[in-house]
């Protein structure tokens, strides 16, 4: 099969039609065989009523339907899981994704050799409220991740190479840092393509400011587990020996400046009268804190099932 389209919703019964049918014709004009995998997301409308009905107009059709709404990365994930073609596309059910971007988007990843393209919505139909943050998010992103080429992380119009989608988790709200989870597996060859954003047709954007709160912290994880996931200790036990270290010459220096001003015959206070040695100790207190946390990372990676799972693209035997 050359393509697998997976397409996450939630209550976008008004668009589905419409959006299958718009890729049933691009399909046939070029020829591609092809599955469309719909996830729907705990829909309260009559979005699954729609899909069987489009399954048995279209056997090409297929869906999945959730007990309830979990979010678009578990329905990514899901859809990634049943994926059949060579070249697997994700599109938004919102119609704002256009489907003639299939073409081009399958050839880059089977001529170029991409893993992955990410589309980047140059020309965006959003409000300022949505646009400002967004370019910050892909700003912060760009720098921590190391893939400087991206413009728009959290496009929803992708295209992978379908060994990708079976080599990474989706978990979360991590639907916004696909390119970021793909470069952690070992899947670095990423490229971007300017794509169509169209204006919303129907419903309403399900998305509010509070994903800009959370993307920065889902990518704060990302990131220490891309650095310090199987290494725990490499993070916790320096940063808790230096705050120690740091405690422990400052407790030094207050108790030798005591002991200085009683040799020479100096006024004193005790020690614990100055409020450095409760800063010190307190210093003394936290790092070991934290050495004992990164301790207990590397028992808890050491007892991990995957503690030793590699990603291999090839084998010799």
């Amino acid at each position: 099969m050359d393509i697998s389209v997976v397409v996450p919703l939630y209550n976008e019964a008004e668009s589905l039609p419409e959006l299958v049918a718009w890729i049933e014709r691009v399909m046939k004009e070029n020829r591609f065989t092809y599955e469309i995998l719909m996830v729907n997301d705990g829909s309260t409308d009559d979005s699954w009523q729609v899909i069987t009905r489009l399954h048995e107009q279209n056997p090409c059709v297929k869906g999945v339907c959730f007990r309830r709404n979990y979010g678009k990365s578990p329905a990514l994930n899901t859809g990634f899981a049943r994926t059949q073609g060579d070249v697997v596309i994700t599109m938004d059910a919102d119609l704002q994704d256009s489907p003639d971007e299939i073409p081009e988007l399958y050839r880059m990843i089977k001529e170029e050799g991409y893993d992955l393209v990410s589309g980047w919505k140059k020309k965006r139909y959003d409000p300022l409220s949505k646009t400002l943050p967004t370019k910050l998010f892909n700003a912060t992103a760009r720098r921590v991740s190391g893939i400087s080429n991206l413009h728009d992380f959290n496009c929803g119009l992708k295209a992978y190479r379908s060994e990708v989608v079976k080599h990474i988790e989706v978990y979360g709200d991590m639907h916004r840092y696909v390119p970021y989870l793909a470069k952690i597996a070992g899947f670095d060859k990423i490229g971007e393509k300017v794509v169509h954003h169209r204006a919303r047709k129907y419903g309403v954007s399900k998305f509010g400011l509070d994903r800009f709160v959370n993307g920065y912290l889902d990518l704060l994880t990302l990131w220490f587990q891309a650095k310090f996931g199987v290494k725990p200790m490499h993070f916790f036990g320096l940063l808790g020996s230096l705050m120690f270290f740091i405690g422990f010459v400052a407790v030094i220096v207050v108790g030798a400046h005591k002991l200085y001003n009683m040799w020479a015959g100096n006024a004193y206070t005790l020690v614990t009268n100055s409020p450095y040695f409760y800063l010190a100790l307190t210093a003394m207190i936290l790092g070991t804190q934290l050495f004992l946390t990164g301790f207990l990372g590397e028992l808890i990676t050491r007892n991990s099932p995957s503690r030793n799972h590699y990603e291999i693209s090839e084998e010799i035997d």
